[in-house]
């Protein structure tokens, strides 16, 4: 009896239940209760923090730092002296056929380290000349391992609009961006609240940049929707469970209205997914991780555009 008693306050302090602390011990172990609350369960377990709340709650702490390091207000005025960078939204969207977002990732939470030998400015540069429309470049250092001198390099070589990849919270993100030689700028719809998510869209646009406004859920979509999105992209990687699904995009694609432009993100590995896509009537993809993990990123590029 004792050992049925731990295992019930061990049970519920877990679990946070308080519904199971009014039944006996007895009671525990009849398939009715357990039914009666594993609503209650299921909720518990859908509300754990997850990597993408981790991110968030971190990149907080990296902008008030960088914000001592250089004010929001000297950034302001760096970029009144960037010089024109192509257009982000004309790249992807000038082709009958769909448009490559070649990421330059080096890892990621979920895989860990992708490719060991990485120089950035070597890999977008076989990137570009390989046939993709537009490099995405990851600025995130504590999971991905990336930076923003990475972009800020890049930008130094390269013909064709880079998009700043990060998990912008911030309007100082922003800044950081168009001062580095970005074209456009991701948002993630998930990580912010509908009020920020505008406020950040229109002043990409406002520096000049193209909004890449992303979602995973579905009912993100709607508020994608609402603050003017132009480009949306479609995340089939669940950053819950971190699994892919590319008929995600594909069904979603049908619920957009035709005259936005769609970005295929995650589960894109060959030629025949490309396929997929572009006749579900999307017009661009962004891809990192297949490229990167192959030695000979030119050709691979290659054969996912098939040529």
């Amino acid at each position: 009896m004792e050992l049925r008693a731990r295992f019930k306050t061990r049970l519920c302090v877990r679990l946070s239940v308080p519904a199971l602390e009014k039944y006996s011990i007895s009671a525990l172990y009849s398939i009715p209760i357990w039914l009666e609350c594993i609503p209650i369960c299921l909720h518990k377990v859908q509300t754990l923090p997850t990597i993408l709340d981790e991110i968030v709650a971190n990149k907080q702490i990296e902008i008030q730092s960088a914000k001592k390091r250089v004010p929001q207000s000297d950034l302001e005025s760096q970029c009144k002296n960037v010089a024109g960078r192509p257009d982000f939204f004309k790249a992807l969207t000038s082709s009958n056929e769909v448009s490559l977002i070649a990421e330059v990732k080096k890892a990621s939470p979920s895989k860990g380290l992708i490719r060991k030998e990485f120089n950035p400015v070597e890999i977008a540069a076989a990137y570009e000349s390989s046939g993709a429309s537009c490099i995405s470049v990851l600025t995130d250092e504590k999971y991905f391992q990336g930076h923003l001198d990475f972009l800020h390099d890049i930008s130094k070589q390269a013909r064709i609009p880079l998009l700043r990849k990060e998990f912008v919270v911030d309007p100082y993100q922003v800044y950081e961006a168009k001062v580095a030689g970005a074209s456009g700028v991701l948002l993630i719809a998930e990580c912010l609240e509908e009020t920020m998510l505008k406020e950040l869209h229109d002043l990409i646009e406002e520096l000049g940049m193209t909004p890449l406004v992303e979602f995973h859920e579905k009912e993100n979509l709607e508020v994608c929707l609402r603050i003017g999105a132009r480009l949306i992209g479609v995340n089939n990687r669940n950053l819950k469970t971190f699994e892919t699904d590319l008929g995600h995009v594909i069904s979603l694609r049908q619920q957009i209205p035709e005259d936005r432009a769609v970005v295929a993100e995650s589960g894109i590995f060959t030629h025949d997914d490309v396929l997929r896509i572009r006749d579900a009537n999307i017009q661009a993809m962004l891809v990192g991780e297949s490229l990167m993990r192959q030695q000979e990123i030119g050709q691979a590029v290659r054969d996912l555009l098939g040529n």
